[in-house]
């Protein structure tokens, strides 16, 4: 993805706003139910999936809100530990990350925590949103999505909209589909909201010079 677009070209810069397809990369531990989200989206119906050995890449269209209508091309990487260090190369030059979350699996949140840090502070991803699919919210024992803010530590980020990386944590089940638009509309939101700042560092950049 990105192999024919310039080092300094972005999706960002390439895309007029609010049309065209936006890409966004869906990442998350193994198990934490990326493909059942995917397909929810792609399908409003649940699927009984596999775990996914490389990716699957599906194209979604936003259902509500300002997102209605919206293209999104969704790649679902695979979360076992020997992939994730491929997951760098379907993050570069996207709009979005997805990271999905097993809000029951507190065992891991250690491991997801640092996975997700180091995936927002690559530098290929400066300032990409972060949009945080607290799955499994219909299970005993799932974690609020403000618990989930401080366990992972979030709020290091730049604490939310107020700067640094945009990011949102959307409660969401991928068998249900409940949450899921919501958060591909949030998503959505905080994408023309860096393009916006974008446009308005530009043009004070050129004030200046």
């Amino acid at each position: 993805m990105g192999a024919n677009m310039g080092k300094n070209t972005s999706l960002l810069d390439a895309l007029p706003s609010g049309q065209g397809t936006l890409h966004v990369v869906m990442l998350g531990l193994d198990s934490a139910g990326k493909t059942t989200a995917l397909y929810r989206l792609k399908f409003d119906q649940y699927l009984n999936t596999v775990p996914t050995i490389g990716f699957n890449c599906e194209k979604v269209k936003g259902m509500i809100g300002k997102a209605k209508g919206i293209n999104f091309l969704v790649w679902d990487v695979g979360g076992q530990e020997k992939l994730r260090p491929l997951w760098k190369s379907y993050t570069r030059c996207t709009d979005g990350i997805v990271f999905v979350l097993d809000s029951v699996d507190v065992e891991r949140m250690e491991e997801a925590k640092m996975e997700l840090i180091r995936t927002v502070k690559s530098p290929e991803n400066t300032g990409v949103p972060i949009l945080v699919l607290a799955n499994k919210q219909d299970l005993p024992g799932a974690r609020e999505p403000r618990d989930l803010e401080k366990l992972l530590g979030l709020t290091e980020l730049g604490g939310g909209s107020s700067g640094g990386h945009l990011w949102h944590v959307q409660p969401a089940c991928a068998i249900t589909g409940d949450g899921l638009h919501e958060g591909l509309e949030v998503l959505y939101e905080m994408i023309l909201k860096r393009r916006k700042l974008a446009k308005m560092c530009k043009k004070k950049t050129s004030f200046t010079a």
